[in-house]
């Protein structure tokens, strides 16, 4: 099947209004691009290795929108120009220009599959769903892994430091708590280097399909591992559901604006000794993330390197 594509030529000021009105002529969705930094708040949201690169705040925004080939169009059009018009008298709309093309109907959740092969962390061997572990591998570490929907692979260097520290200091029987779980493959290695039980967070609910499937297709019992939905820094109920001074380690890989504010939360929730492994730092914020560690009256054991990227691990007091 193939789509008509529309991009409206508008403003940051006016992009929201311009989504709106599209909502009210039927529209079922909208894409916005924009050049505008995220606010600290937003930040907080994305629980996430890697932050979304933004250039410099232009002004300009453009909000697109999709409709079946055979749709009828050009009263829909119409109406979408008539309404532009009438909102300058109220906002800076920008030329309201609409540019249209036509696009093939892709597979947008499954074509990425094509970049994403078997690779190894170390001695590890991370292998998609799709792909066929090679008689040479049989007998290794493997980790079957879809993420799905869901962030987390493990090809990021971020990932990749957690791992070597879960593994470090993930001891038989230890209780992990996994802040940001995206597809769980920081829970499924904790529990196959020896731990006893595993909870996730996330703000995705799209984590607890991919979690439970990747669980799953490893040959881990459900009763080994909660996901939970909703962001522990500023919700009692996800922290209360969490528990509090029961986890001998809690991984945190997501981005180093999250895990200040983070930190003196997850504080409570680690056991006396615990250790607290964090990621998603990029190299200029390691001071950043160092500084609220020590605040929250933690000590440092580590900081790990990995390209730009950086690793810190620190303990509760006994």
């Amino acid at each position: 099947m193939k789509w008509n594509k529309f991009r409206i030529k508008t403003t940051t000021e006016a992009e929201e209004i311009v989504s709106s009105m599209l909502m009210d002529l039927g529209v079922q969705g909208v894409e916005i691009e924009d050049q505008v930094p995220m606010t600290q708040a937003e930040k907080e949201q994305m629980f996430v290795d890697i932050l979304p690169e933004t250039g410099i705040d232009d002004g300009a925004a453009y909000v697109s929108f999709y409709l079946e080939e055979g749709e009828e169009t050009a009263s829909l059009l119409a109406s979408v120009r008539e309404e532009l018009d009438l909102m300058r008298a109220y906002v800076e709309v920008g030329s309201g220009g609409i540019e249209e093309s036509q696009t093939e109907d892709v597979d947008w959740v499954n074509n990425w599959k094509q970049y994403f092969h078997q690779f190894y962390v170390d001695d590890i061997l991370i292998i998609p769903s799709w792909e066929e572990v090679q008689p040479a591998d049989e007998g290794k570490l493997i980790i079957h892994i879809d993420p799905g929907t869901a962030f987390g692979t493990g090809m990021h260097e971020t990932t990749q430091l957690c791992i070597r520290q879960l593994r470090k200091y993930v001891k038989q029987g230890f209780k992990v708590l996994d802040v940001g779980c995206g597809s769980g493959i920081l829970g499924m290695l904790a529990l196959k280097f020896g731990a006893g039980h595993v909870v996730g967070t996330d703000l995705d609910p799209c984590a607890i399909e991919a979690t439970h499937e990747n669980m799953e297709v490893n040959g881990i019992e459900k009763d080994r591992y909660e996901v939970m939905i909703g962001n522990i820094i500023d919700d009692k109920k996800v922290q209360d559901a969490v528990g509090y001074g029961r986890y001998d380690i809690v991984a945190a890989n997501i981005l180093a604006d999250v895990l200040v504010p983070l930190t003196p939360v997850i504080l409570d929730q680690l056991a006396p000794g615990g250790i607290y492994i964090t990621s998603g730092i990029i190299d200029d914020k390691e001071q950043t993330v160092v500084d609220a560690v020590k605040a929250a009256g933690l000590t440092v054991l580590e900081v790990c390197h990995q390209g730009e990227w950086v690793s810190v691990t620190a303990q509760k007091e006994e």
